[in-house]
């Protein structure tokens, strides 16, 4: 993943991504660069025009905020079972306190 946000950083940067350029992003970060896949990246960024991917990538989120209201609807289907659950405590502190008052009542 390091190795893509030093290419992102670069072409953010405006400057050419090649080998060099994250190489050094790498170094100065303080990771050990693999040059098999900084070669490996620098090949299969050169067909790929960033600023579309960014563009598609961006709409991305609007997708996963749908995706997620289903989900967001199965969570009050939670909440009975944990207010039973509250209920049930509450009811065993009143027994409880009850106790105590015949003890001391």
């Amino acid at each position: 993943m390091e190795y893509i946000y030093a290419a992102l950083l670069l072409h953010k940067a405006g400057k050419p991504v090649n080998e060099e350029g994250i190489k050094s992003i790498l170094s100065a970060a303080g990771i050990q660069p693999d040059d098999g896949r900084v070669k490996a990246l620098v090949a299969a960024l050169s067909e790929i025009n960033i600023d579309e991917v960014l563009k598609s990538a961006a709409a991305a989120p609007f997708v996963a905020t749908a995706t997620a209201a289903p989900a967001a609807s199965a969570q009050p289907e939670a909440k009975p079972k944990e207010e039973k659950k509250e209920e049930a405590k509450k009811k065993e502190e009143e027994e409880a306190l009850a106790g105590l008052s015949a003890l001391f009542g």
